[in-house]
């Protein structure tokens, strides 16, 4: 999923917007039958790779792509250290029998049997989120396959990160999204901080640099950022 920008957005309660025309209301499809687990141990590191895969996500803000325009799959070596060192993780699992003529074909060519073997649980849904553990924290990477999208189960999944980081006192919560992701996670009850707060994003990109006053003007993204001189040329610089 090429990310274009993005936007912080605090969890708040948001008062209720009146629309100004009623439409009809959307037939929601039921979920199957699903479990939800926040045991980090009961999910393989493997599964949420291809999970993020089949959805189009990616981990890094720039990701790379494909000629096929598939995302890169991110290294399971720092999905594991990730997944470790994350505060909350859920995933929502669903027996095979109920994905019968559910399950696509992922955006590998392969479906979600093929990668589980005989196994009986499915992931179908995850999310986690990074905090101090004391006075804040932000949600992450909350996918769900393809063909269970539109049914609630992001929304459940973002409600249980919710419930567990609220229930330890942390209440300074955000997540950072894209802009197709504001309306969802508006609808889970977060909305743009009240103090104005801008989201400044660090990249080692490198870019053309230029000299200012002795200091280095260096385009990082779509930052410009003043770099100090090496430390002898600083020495020089000091003297002139």
């Amino acid at each position: 999923m090429a990310i274009h920008s993005t936007f912080a957005i605090s969890y708040a309660s948001l008062s209720p917007i009146e629309p100004q025309f009623k439409s009809k209301p959307k037939t929601k499809l039921n979920p199957p039958p699903l479990s939800i687990s926040t045991n980090r141990s009961s999910v393989d590191p493997l599964q949420i790779q291809h999970l993020f895969a089949s959805c189009g996500h990616s981990c890094h803000r720039f990701p790379r792509t494909g000629p096929d325009g598939r995302v890169e799959l991110v290294e399971l070596e720092k999905l594991r250290v990730a997944l470790a060192h994350s505060f909350v993780v859920v995933s929502v699992l669903c027996k095979a029998r109920f994905l019968e003529g559910e399950m696509e074909k992922g955006a590998l060519g392969f479906g979600f049997g093929d990668l589980f073997g005989d196994s009986d649980q499915r992931l179908v849904g995850f999310g986690r989120a990074v905090s101090d553990c004391g006075l804040t924290a932000s949600i992450h990477d909350v996918v769900v396959i393809p063909s269970l999208q539109r049914r609630g189960i992001g929304q459940r999944i973002v409600n249980r990160i919710l419930r567990i980081l609220t229930s330890r006192g942390i209440y300074d919560i955000s997540a950072l999204c894209t802009e197709k992701e504001r309306l969802f996670f508006k609808a889970c009850g977060f909305g743009f901080d009240s103090l104005g707060s801008t989201t400044m994003m660090y990249t080692q990109s490198p870019g053309p640099t230029t000299e200012n006053d002795g200091f280095m003007v260096t385009t990082a993204g779509r930052m410009q950022l003043l770099v100090p001189p090496p430390t002898h040329q600083l020495k020089l610089w000091k003297k002139e």
